[in-house]
């Protein structure tokens, strides 16, 4: 039999990280913090919207749904009340690159909670009664998000940012997608796609690795170490000419997203990129949060955004603002973010932003739940886990050269607009 192959990785903020890879090939990283009481323990799997075909768009997130539903040993009620009943939760959720199972309890129901949420994960029973169950919670989920337009405007922008390309498509699927949906090919997509290769389990806490590896070892017997379809290793995505989306609804408020493509999670850029949107939009002290909210007072909510894929990104600006004063608010961002490519930011604005970006990732480490998303993520999208104190090392050394030209980069690349209101479907054209 061959032998798990364990390391420590790293050891920071009071923690010391390792890592186990088992024979199947899934990844075992755990962070051992004796001074914490509570262990927080996910179920990381490389697939999510991106990775399905047309007419299964949104099978990842229906199948979040159904495995919880019911193993050969837990019903649906045994699964939620077995973690409530020790005062811990669960739950999970579905993004475009990956899908993530997790519970957070008390150190000492540790075991139970790697019996609980691996059976569901390995386990699943998938009855046809579940599928269409949760076919309409999933119905009712979709029609939700179309009644949150401050919601549904990022959606429409990704639509019309990335076109016909998967990371285009609603995480959720359509009810185009859902209503037909079988359950076997639901169970087909199941078996291809949660495969040992494809899986990190993380956890953080006052916790043992060894154990924690026996524990998952045992509880995954049963899923096979076949690779699973690869995705595309292609760097480039294709994308379509900047368009413009208006969804007309009579909204008390109009909400848009002006933005374009950035630089994805793997290129080192992507700290500078980090400090110029704090510039931007990062808070209260942010460029655009001055000029159209502190000053003028013509939007509550206004902020810049940065979202990294494998090999592409993107940016965006969100305003939330009265129907009469959009296009006086969209001027405005347009001429912010004009500015800024053209004369860069400050080295007082620099400090600012590093010092926000340092911050949020320090802070953001303060429970044990954040920790095991951090170990999860590094693990699965990025094949590394960088200590704290390497990645503020790599903040502190943006300069401000390389945030100019990052600034100038992305704020002068084509953008595309987004718009939810009570507009005319020509107005932003």
């Amino acid at each position: 039999m061959k032998k798990a192959k364990t390391h420590t990785v790293a050891g920071d903020l009071g923690g010391v990280v390792r890592r186990t890879v088992l024979p199947t090939g899934m990844r075992v990283i755990t962070e051992a913090v004796p001074a914490m009481r509570s262990v927080s323990f996910g179920v990381w799997v490389g697939v999510g919207s991106r990775d399905e075909a047309p007419q299964l768009s949104g099978a990842s997130h229906f199948l979040e749904h159904l495995l919880f539903k019911g193993t050969h040993k837990r019903s649906a009620m045994d699964i939620s009340a077995t973690i409530e009943a020790v005062g811990g939760e669960t739950n999970a959720y579905t993004a475009k690159e990956y899908t993530c199972y997790y519970a957070r309890v008390l150190d000492a129901d540790l075991p139970l909670a790697i019996d609980v949420v691996c059976d569901a994960v390995a386990d699943s029973l998938l009855l046809e009664s579940d599928v269409e169950t949760e076919r309409g919670v999933i119905l009712e989920e979709i029609a939700m998000h179309a009644d949150e337009p401050g919601d549904e405007v990022h959606d429409l922008h990704a639509a019309a940012l990335f076109g016909e390309h998967p990371l285009g498509r609603i995480i959720s699927g359509t009810v185009e997608t859902i209503t037909p949906m079988t359950r076997k090919q639901i169970h087909g997509f199941y078996k291809r796609r949660y495969v040992a290769p494809q899986m990190v389990v993380a956890a953080a806490g006052n916790l043992d690795h060894a154990t924690v590896v026996r524990l998952v070892r045992n509880a995954f017997e049963s899923v096979p170490g076949k690779p699973s379809p690869v995705r595309s290793k292609d760097s480039r995505v294709n994308l379509p000419a900047p368009r413009t989306v208006v969804r007309s609804d009579d909204t008390e408020q109009a909400h848009f997203v002006l933005g374009g493509p950035a630089v994805g999670r793997h290129d080192e850029r992507r700290f500078a990129l980090g400090v110029v949107n704090n510039v931007l939009g990062g808070g209260m002290s942010s460029r655009l949060f001055q000029e159209i909210r502190e000053q003028r007072g013509l939007a509550y909510s206004v902020y810049s955004y940065v979202s990294h894929f494998a090999e592409i990104g993107s940016f965006g600006v969100y305003a939330g603002c009265a129907p009469t004063r959009t296009e006086e608010v969209l001027d405005l961002v347009r001429r912010s973010l004009d500015h800024t490519a053209k004369h860069g930011i400050t080295d007082d604005e620099l400090r600012r932003g590093k010092g926000m970006l340092k911050g949020s990732l320090v802070l953001g480490l303060e429970d044990t739940g954040s920790r095991m998303t951090r170990l999860g993520k590094g693990e699965l999208l990025h094949g590394e886990l960088l200590t704290i104190d390497e990645l503020l090392q790599r903040i502190d050394s943006v300069t401000l050269d390389e945030a100019n030209t990052m600034a100038e980069q992305i704020l002068t690349a084509p953008m595309a607009l987004a718009v939810v209101g009570p507009f005319d479907r020509s107005t932003f054209q």
